[in-house]
């Protein structure tokens, strides 16, 4: 079973977890959704495709753009369809 976790908050947890150049992307379904604001932030991966951000909003703070999912990944990264990763500062414990 793998968590993510933010300013003492459990955001996610999954014992379905893909791992992709060392991220844990984990289900849509199971991060709640009472701490993801949308965002505007994309980015461009060259083999994955656009990817789109969420700010995680715990305990009073913001954590700007730091949750990213790709909403129609390249064939070559199907695998990460529908799932959500996460970066500064959210740990991530398996």
């Amino acid at each position: 079973m793998a968590e993510a976790w933010w300013n003492d908050t459990l955001i996610a947890k999954s014992d379905d977890i893909v791992r992709v150049e060392g991220n844990a992307y984990f289900p849509r379904a199971a991060i709640d959704d009472a701490v993801l604001r949308d965002s505007s932030t994309t980015s461009i991966c060259p083999w994955k495709g656009t990817a789109h951000y969420f700010t995680i909003a715990a305990n009073g703070a913001e954590n700007r753009d730091a949750a990213w999912y790709y909403p129609d990944p390249k064939p070559a990264a199907k695998e990460i369809a529908g799932r959500v990763a996460f970066w500064k500062g959210v740990e991530v414990r398996d």
